[in-house]
């Protein structure tokens, strides 16, 4: 049992993702009693402004553009389940349960820090919810990231309130039945509460988390297959010298390229300087002192897409200690509450990160699926490999389709790329009249990266069968570096070298597996600690 104590403070991107991903019964989660404290004094403050008839936003007025509403102490209540229902409005298929579970924790969090008025009891039945593997069903579209992701989470307050629908172990089933079989009944949301449930960028910050952590992931296999394919190719390591990159000192190209050198480490299969191998002869290629960019210039690109991601995880890490719902509630030296209006709702610096991400994660595939034609041409790797990574072409078209695979889901990316932040249509009747799309720009880069993860298994079982023709010229004394031989070994147990054509596509699911799974970068990177 791993216990998350929440304080509104300190949750990390390895907590959001470790809670999204438990089974039910795996993870307790519990409010520090500093945030309890936090969270009562914030509420007190609320129930003070009701019974003081105080007009204050969301509390006893409407939402949006209905700000000028105000709203009698009698039907506060109802104002807060009608905020829920209404905004309930989202479409397409749902979130799988650990977008959901992200955003659950990411929203509990932010209003743990004792600034948004809900109840301690509310907070408490999400947790309950999680820990007992209610996940809320919440449609994928809907969101425009401003004003928070307010359809997203109303779909999510749905459920607490007995309405919606939600899985409960692998069942989909009407909110309230969902809440009995986990043994949790429903509640009736007080003043603010359906405001602070639905008011914040949790959906953003909650997928933004996950997708973080696969790309850094990503970027390293796509680190690996660049290698693989390189020694496949005949090609040279004196792109990686140190010396090189200590003139344009970019951190992540240093990085990337110190990376490379020791993923390469001892390798036979690559040539010197002069175009020469490291010692074992080879018949295959003739004099060559540089590659092609897309092994000459990996530190490079690879490098500016590692900076990318790590500017994500940078907005994330703070957004997910941020409160993001509005109004907000603040304490003066006296002690005496006051609530703001202001905008942290706006998802802006997520929606920006995420299409920089997006780009990012583009740019790894294009490279990765270049690289993989020049594994399969012939005339592009001068031969040092057969035309279509077969020996018998025409009768048999080896790796032909496979560029096409790639090829189209590279030109799709090119697609998805597309700034998501870049648009705005306003909402609210022009009351809230610039929108950040965030939502849409972190589902584009998941598409992205999935795409991306497609490519790079294709690569690398494309790179694995060149090693295998390779090595019939080279001799059993060749060796592979000290990274790659680990990712060629793991890839040989999962697909065979193919003499002939054969149907390939489980082959591809099957490295696919290896690159989704963490499974071949944590072997790689145990092997050169």
């Amino acid at each position: 049992m791993r216990t998350i104590k929440l304080d509104g403070e300190s949750l990390t991107l390895d907590d959001v993702v470790a809670v999204a991903r438990a089974a039910p019964g795996t993870v307790s989660l519990r409010l520090t009693p500093d945030a309890r404290h936090k969270v009562r004094r914030a509420r007190e403050a609320v129930e003070g402004f009701v019974a003081r008839g105080d007009v204050i936003y969301g509390i006893t007025t409407g939402f949006g553009s209905f700000k000028d509403k105000v709203i009698p102490p009698d039907q506060v209540r109802q104002l807060q389940r009608n905020i829920i229902m209404s905004h309930a409005v989202g479409v397409g298929e749902p979130f799988l349960a650990e977008v959901v579970r992200a955003m659950m924790l990411v929203r509990v969090n932010a209003l743990a820090k004792g600034h948004s008025g809900i109840r301690l009891k509310t907070l408490e039945m999400l947790l309950a919810m999680m820990e007992r593997g209610v996940h809320p069903i919440v449609p994928k579209q809907g969101s425009v990231g401003a004003s928070g992701d307010l359809a997203p989470l109303a779909h999510m307050a749905l459920v607490l309130i007995g309405e919606g629908e939600a899985k409960v172990e692998g069942k989909r089933l009407p909110g309230r039945d969902a809440l009995c079989r986990a043994g949790l009944e429903p509640i009736t949301l007080e003043a603010k509460e359906g405001l602070a449930l639905t008011n914040g960028t949790a959906l953003m910050a909650g997928l933004g988390s996950l997708l973080v952590i696969e790309s850094e992931r990503t970027a390293r296999v796509a680190d690996i297959a660049g290698c693989l394919s390189l020694e496949a190719l005949y090609g040279t390591t004196v792109a990686f010298d140190a010396r090189i990159h200590a003139v344009r000192p970019h951190p992540r190209q240093l990085e990337c390229a110190t990376r490379l050198r020791r993923l390469l480490e001892g390798s036979t299969f690559v040539r010197d300087a002069r175009g020469q191998t490291s010692g074992v002869g080879d018949r295959g290629a003739k004099i060559d002192p540089q590659d092609a960019y897309t092994l000459r210039c990996i530190p490079q690109v690879h490098g500016a897409c590692q900076d990318a991601i790590k500017y994500a995880r940078w907005v994330v890490d703070i957004e997910l200690n941020s409160v993001t719902d509005n109004p907000l509630i603040f304490f003066d030296e006296a002690g005496e509450p006051v609530c703001l209006s202001g905008g942290n709702f706006h998802g802006e610096p997520l929606a920006i990160a995420f299409d920089y991400l997006g780009l990012a994660l583009t740019e790894l595939g294009n490279m990765a699926e270049r690289r993989l034609t020049r594994l399969t041409d012939g005339s592009s790797n001068r031969h040092v490999l057969p035309d279509f990574l077969t020996q018998h072409g025409g009768l048999n078209s080896g790796f032909m389709l496979t560029q096409y695979t790639a090829a189209a889901l590279a030109s799709e990316n090119k697609v998805l790329v597309h700034p998501a932040s870049a648009d705005t249509i306003p909402t609210s009747a022009n009351m809230e009249d610039h929108v950040s799309n965030g939502p849409a720009a972190a589902r584009q880069a998941r598409r992205i990266l999935c795409n991306l993860n497609y490519i790079l298994a294709i690569e690398l079982f494309a790179a694995a069968q060149g090693i295998d023709f390779r090595r019939q010229v080279l001799g059993p004394r060749a060796q592979l570096g000290r990274g790659t031989a680990v990712a060629y070994r793991l890839i040989r147990e999962r697909v065979p070298f193919l003499e002939e054509d054969a149907i390939m596509y489980p082959h591809i699911e099957a490295v696919h597996e290896l690159v989704v799974s963490g499974e071949l970068v944590a072997a790689v990177e145990a092997a050169m600690v």
